[in-house]
């Protein structure tokens, strides 16, 4: 289960692009988008569930171009994943 600890990390990384970009930091959301790309990659797709082989497509798309409702896309997403990371077995 060693991709819990990095469904909680990408979580976290989700979580600080959407502050930076709710606080008109671009650059600050630029960067942990980039975290979340390295993150991505870590991850066995073959290992999680469909659903969240779905909700990690979409995460993919949110950082590409940055608009009003990227924050609140990537809080949302944020918190589907850290739900996923803390769940008991």
């Amino acid at each position: 289960m060693e991709n819990k600890s990095v469904f909680g990390a990408l979580a976290m990384d989700l979580k600080r692009a959407a502050l930076g970009l709710h606080r008109g930091s671009p650059v600050m959301a630029d960067r942990f988008f980039l975290e979340v790309r390295k993150r991505e990659n870590e991850i066995s797709l073959d290992t999680v569930p469909l659903y969240m082989q779905k909700i990690l497509r979409q995460v993919d798309r949110i950082g590409i171009h940055q608009t009003e409702r990227t924050a609140e896309d990537a809080l949302m997403y944020s918190t589907l994943i850290q739900n996923y990371a803390v769940r008991k077995e």
